[in-house]
């Protein structure tokens, strides 16, 4: 098998597209969920460069936490830093959801760098689509609220690339 980077960033894709195949965001549009995840993938690649592997952890980064795909079945398609970097920014569903998100703002601080730059992509990624696309129901005040509570997860992790920083800033003015 050839796994180049080009190679192993279209597995990665692929991997993502088959694993989230039945999932669609919350938003009124119902967009297909593998939206989310190349957008996020394409801010980590404007953002860094394009270190193929960080990209890969972007694009996969919500497997283990809303497909039934394990951390051991990402290491053993994806390596080691990929796997350890989507481990990183997985919520543990077990708990409950203001315990997540508590927990969120306490790990974004002590993340390392490429969690961090996929954790700012992600937040600004849910902040366009919250602007594009509200889920029904979903009041301005509750919109504030997730956006306040965004803000205090990228507060801790805002260092790690001043361009996806600023997108995320441009992403709550927006709103």
């Amino acid at each position: 098998m050839n796994d180049n980077p080009t190679s192993a960033l279209a597995r990665a894709y692929h991997f993502a597209a088959r694993s989230h195949v039945n999932q669609r965001r919350k938003g009124e549009a119902a967009e297909p969920y593998v939206n989310h995840l190349t957008e996020v993938a394409d801010l980590v690649a404007q953002a860094t460069g394009g270190d193929a592997e960080l990209i890969m952890a972007a694009v996969l980064h919500d497997t283990i936490e809303d497909t039934e795909v394990t951390l051991e079945e990402l290491r053993a398609a994806f390596g080691d830093r990929v796997a350890d970097w989507v481990a990183e920014v997985t919520d543990d569903k077990s708990l409950p959801k203001d315990v997540r998100k508590a927990t969120q703002i306490e790990h974004a601080a002590h993340a390392s760098m490429g969690a961090k730059i996929i954790k700012l992509a992600d937040k600004t990624s849910n902040l366009r689509a919250l602007a594009a696309s509200p889920p029904a129901g979903w009041s301005m005040e509750r919109r504030m609220e997730y956006v306040s509570w965004a803000g205090l997860v990228v507060d801790r992790c805002r260092h790690a690339n001043a361009w996806l920083a600023a997108q995320f800033d441009e992403a709550a003015a927006a709103l």
